[in-house]
């Protein structure tokens, strides 16, 4: 197998693969709070309290994948350009 062919190939595989986990699993762990949807912080002893609410995801711990968001935006754009 030449190298272009086996880079195409890799290629689609990682596309289709993101592609399926975008349609089964649309919303992936927030980033900035690890999926927790606030902080933690520590009182006067050491001890770990919850903290602020995440402001990314308003406290859900979850966020809409890339993917995802572009799949959105364009069937949005596509059905308000079929009207």
């Amino acid at each position: 197998m030449s190298l272009p062919v086996l880079a195409t190939a890799f290629l689609l595989t990682v596309t289709l693969g993101y592609s399926a986990k975008c349609w089964l699993s649309p919303f992936g762990d927030c980033r900035k709070c690890a999926g927790m949807g606030h902080a933690f912080k520590t009182d006067r002893k050491g001890r770990l309290k919850r903290g602020k609410d995440c402001r990314r995801c308003q406290a859900t711990g979850k966020r809409i994948r890339v993917g995802r968001w572009i799949y959105n935006r364009a069937a949005r754009t596509y059905r308000a350009g079929t009207r």
